[in-house]
């Protein structure tokens, strides 16, 4: 199977994550280079992590995290591999300057600062229609 970037195909964008329904916060990948992602998810009405119609910091965070993986998973796919499951080692930043609502296109870009031994180290900054809403910097690690 044969996907071209950009893609927004639910089936080939989950296999990359662990996640599973109804835990995934990524439907989309845009760009992906070694050091560099763009992810994207819509936030709709039944959407974990929705109170009083805004989508709550801890779904940005896993949003965030989520976009991490999808990097990897789609290194591992390019290499003709098994994604390895991932965790967030340590959130070293977090900050939400604003909460997205029901309806919004969350856009993420992942950028990788450095890579060794499995450990990650990221920044990952989150838009709405090109307003940043979101950045973290965090370390994942790989099983």
């Amino acid at each position: 199977m044969e996907n071209i970037l950009p893609t927004s195909d639910k089936d080939f964008v989950e296999s990359l994550i662990p996640q599973r329904f109804p835990f995934v916060m990524v439907h989309e990948l845009s760009e992906y280079s070694e050091i560099h992602l763009l992810s994207g998810f819509e936030i709709k009405e039944d959407s974990l992590f929705i109170q009083d119609g805004f989508f709550q910091a801890s779904g940005l965070i896993e949003h965030q995290a989520q976009s991490v993986a999808l990097h990897t998973g789609y290194k591992y796919y390019l290499l003709g591999k098994d994604a390895p499951t991932g965790y967030i080692g340590a959130i070293k930043s977090f900050e939400a300057f604003t909460l997205p609502e029901t309806g919004d296109h969350l856009k993420s870009e992942v950028t990788i600062l450095n890579e060794v031994m499995g450990v990650t180290l990221v920044d990952i900054v989150t838009t709405v229609n090109g307003e940043v809403i979101a950045k973290s910097q965090m370390k994942t690690a790989v099983k």
